[in-house]
């Protein structure tokens, strides 16, 4: 097959006992060993053996009959450059970073190289596994947490199932926000979103006369898809930069942040409290 080819997916049933993942990958995609390499390293190569599927990274991995090799090759998923993330605080069992606009907080079977947890994965050190706990829109930015292991991923997953997280959110949007909601806050909005309960609340900081932008801050209580920007343009007052929910003319990154993180740790039993400053 041709390297020219942006975008497809091979499924390989291993045949021959004792070969090299690369080789066989190579041999039946038409894709270099070097290409190959590269995609094992970004993700985008899985082995199943049995029930379990797994992302396969080493390209000496000798194979056995009983497995099936995955490709998936996408040109521009491969091409992308992650940003660079800022870690705020390694806690051992699970680190504390700020995630910039563009990074994601996981991946797909097309690759994992600009995630969150492949990025701490590779850089943390001592060097540990990484597993998602909760979820930050790619556009968005902010306060993120990277579990190091399976049993710190379920503690703090059980944290913000149980809302015991104090999450907040800065978010500037367009126009002045109404001066009626300020004298009654937070306006608490609980539009549905995809049939589902949804709840978040909006509590008014300022006003940007110049640029017609207003700051807010949002709690929420439930975590939907796109949550904040969706009630946020529900009540007419869409996220500035939010090319999907507001102005899809709009060249600015989306002006949704995570700026707070505050919980009780489930190994130390400490308070933590995670807070950015933000630019006006």
């Amino acid at each position: 097959m041709s390297e020219l080819a942006n975008r497809f997916e091979k499924h390989i049933e291993v045949t021959e006992q004792g070969r090299f993942a690369v080789d066989v990958l190579a041999s039946e995609s038409g894709l270099s060993k070097q290409l190959i390499k590269q995609l094992m390293q970004k993700g985008a190569v899985w082995q199943t053996v049995g029930k379990k599927t797994q992302r396969l990274r080493r390209a000496k991995k000798v194979l056995s009959t009983n497995a099936t090799l995955h490709l998936y090759y996408d040109k521009s998923v491969i091409d992308r450059i992650p940003p660079t993330p800022i870690l705020i605080s390694d806690e051992k069992h699970y680190s504390i970073w700020n995630k910039p606009y563009g990074m994601l907080s996981q991946g797909s079977k097309w690759g994992d190289h600009c995630t969150i947890t492949r990025w701490a994965e590779q850089h943390l050190l001592p060097q540990r596994n990484s597993f998602t706990v909760h979820r930050l829109d790619r556009a968005a930015n902010g306060l993120i947490i990277v579990a190091h292991e399976k049993k710190a991923a379920a503690a703090l997953s059980a944290l913000f199932q149980q809302r015991d997280i104090d999450k907040r959110y800065q978010i500037w949007v367009h126009g002045q926000f109404d001066k009626a909601a300020t004298m009654h806050q937070p306006l608490t909005v609980e539009q549905e979103i995809d049939g589902r309960q949804a709840k978040s609340h909006f509590i008014f900081l300022q006003f940007d006369p110049d640029q017609n932008r207003s700051l807010l801050e949002v709690r929420i209580e439930t975590g939907r898809k796109h949550q904040i920007r969706r009630h946020s343009a529900f009540i007419g007052f869409p996220v500035v930069g939010d090319r999907l929910y507001g102005d899809i003319e709009v060249k600015e990154d989306l002006q949704l942040t995570a700026y707070y993180l505050a919980f009780e740790c489930p190994f130390s039993h400490q308070k933590k409290k995670y807070e950015l400053t933000l630019k006006d």
